[in-house]
């Protein structure tokens, strides 16, 4: 069993196809330090202004062990709250017997997304690994970049970047969750990007 995570029930009465709720969506960077919980807090928080946060559960994890049990990166933690987003966090590794239980499996770079698409047990399960920057306005252009830099090595203006980059796609991700699960577009006020839950 996927820790922290609840028992799936097979589908909700009302859902087109039966999709099972809670819907989970695991973003996934290197370390779960600095970038992937990030990108949870963002997204946890575009969900709940959206009003779907019984139907939808986020988490996050790392590729590798490193960080395991640790708090997120201090200047992750100062970024987010200066933005509003109210996260707590312990750090994880993204196990192989997860992707049965996940939805999505959102990685931060191109990197991520190669080792976790060779992580997956098969070809279904890796067709739920895509790139949270695939969801940014103009992906798939020239001048939109599909990779998160990794803040890790540098100063608190790295992390403003990255989370300006998470901000950006976060609300193409919502959509297509909300596609997934019947629900229309749009939905509460405030749930395409910008200001953070406040």
């Amino acid at each position: 069993m996927m820790e922290g995570m609840r028992t799936s029930d097979p589908g909700t009465p009302g859902i087109p196809g039966g999709v099972r709720t809670p819907y989970r969506v695991c973003f996934v960077c290197t370390g779960n330090i600095c970038r992937s919980p990030m990108a949870e807090a963002v997204f946890r928080a575009r969900v709940a202004e959206a009003g779907l946060a019984e139907v939808v559960e986020v988490s996050s994890a790392g590729t590798g062990g490193w960080h395991v049990g640790d708090g997120a990166d201090s200047r992750t933690v100062a970024v987010l709250t200066a933005a509003g987003y109210v996260h707590e966090h312990v750090a994880r590794q993204f196990r192989r017997d997860w992707f049965e239980r996940l939805d999505l499996v959102i990685a931060l770079d191109e990197g991520h997304l190669r080792d976790l698409r060779r992580l997956a047990p098969g070809p279904g399960h890796a067709r739920k690994v895509r790139l949270l920057r695939s969801y940014a306005p103009g992906a798939g252009e020239s001048l939109c970049e599909l990779d998160v830099p990794d803040p890790y090595y540098g100063g608190p203006e790295g992390f403003e970047e990255c989370l300006a980059l998470v901000e950006e796609a976060v609300p193409g991700l919502l959509e297509e969750v909300r596609a997934a699960l019947g629900r229309p577009a749009g939905g509460r006020a405030g749930d395409g990007g910008g200001a953070a839950v406040r």
